[in-house]
């Protein structure tokens, strides 16, 4: 029985493509920490990417969920139909003097970026540019120096510096689309999620939400655990284009349900 209301947490599965092991892993994960503590867990669909999302993906990946015995708390949530929420965050940020239209292309960002580093960072060509916040330019947030502290559960204290290593956040493209960062923060906020489980590969991305967590007023974050990914090479994860680890591959060449369940747990380190 879900009976503790202080832990909230989510599965956000992207429709750009059909579940793999990798999904079912972090499925795993998700609920049985959830499960372990009493809590609560929410399905939300992250289709802010209007090019790449397609409705025959979503229909495929809650089927393939339930097909898999995960069952949210409540009914699925929709970012495409939280725009309006998000136009709203997007706003206070503008009144904050927060937010600066952008005109650099995907290769002006990558031409500037610094060889080396990271990851690609934004050098704030635009910052003092005075673009309006209009269609057919992007949105980016002035992000502060800060150091951002936190304990992840699984990996451990960290120290990140979101301006270092991103630069100034996009938080809406040329296109109109909501960006990852942007959704995931708002939506962790709004609906109250107190702990974020996810792969490695988005510890990176932390930092940048925990401070735009609190320049759109949420002064406490979530508590974040980030596991250890499945992994198609040494240095290549799982993809939606893995047809011999996606789930409906898998299902349609006749594994069961529990056999699915059995090989992802194996590949986590489970016991099911």
């Amino acid at each position: 029985m879900v009976n503790n209301p202080d832990v909230i947490t989510r599965v956000a599965p992207a429709p750009t493509g059909y579940l793999h092991l990798g999904h079912v892993a972090n499925a795993l994960y998700v609920w049985r920490d959830a499960r372990a503590r009493n809590g609560r867990v929410l399905l939300r669909i992250e289709d802010h990417d209007r090019e790449r999302c397609r409705p025959a993906f979503e229909d495929a990946l809650l089927e393939d969920l339930a097909w898999l015995g995960f069952e949210a708390d409540e009914p699925a949530v929709r970012q495409s139909d939280r725009g309006a929420l998000y136009a709203n965050v997007a706003a206070q940020l503008a009144q904050q003097g927060l937010l600066y239209g952008c005109t650099c292309t995907r290769r002006k960002v990558h031409e500037a970026w610094v060889q080396g580093s990271a990851e690609v960072r934004y050098v704030g060509a635009c910052r003092n540019a005075s673009h309006a916040l209009s269609d057919g330019v992007g949105w980016r947030v002035r992000m502060p120096d800060d150091e951002v502290r936190f304990e992840d559960r699984w990996c451990g204290p960290q120290v990140q510096v979101p301006a270092q290593q991103c630069g100034d956040l996009l938080i809406r493209d040329r296109l109109g689309n909501w960006t990852y960062q942007f959704v995931a923060t708002v939506d962790d906020h709004l609906q109250g999620i107190t702990d974020v489980i996810r792969g490695r590969d988005l510890l990176d991305s932390t930092g940048r939400q925990i401070l735009l967590g609190r320049l759109i007023g949420r002064p406490v974050p979530a508590t974040f655990a980030h596991h250890a990914l499945i992994m198609k090479s040494p240095t290549q994860k799982l993809s939606k284009s893995d047809r011999d680890t996606g789930i409906r591959d898998l299902r349609a060449a006749g594994w069961s349900r529990d056999q699915v369940l059995a090989e992802a747990g194996t590949l986590c380190g489970f016991s099911l």
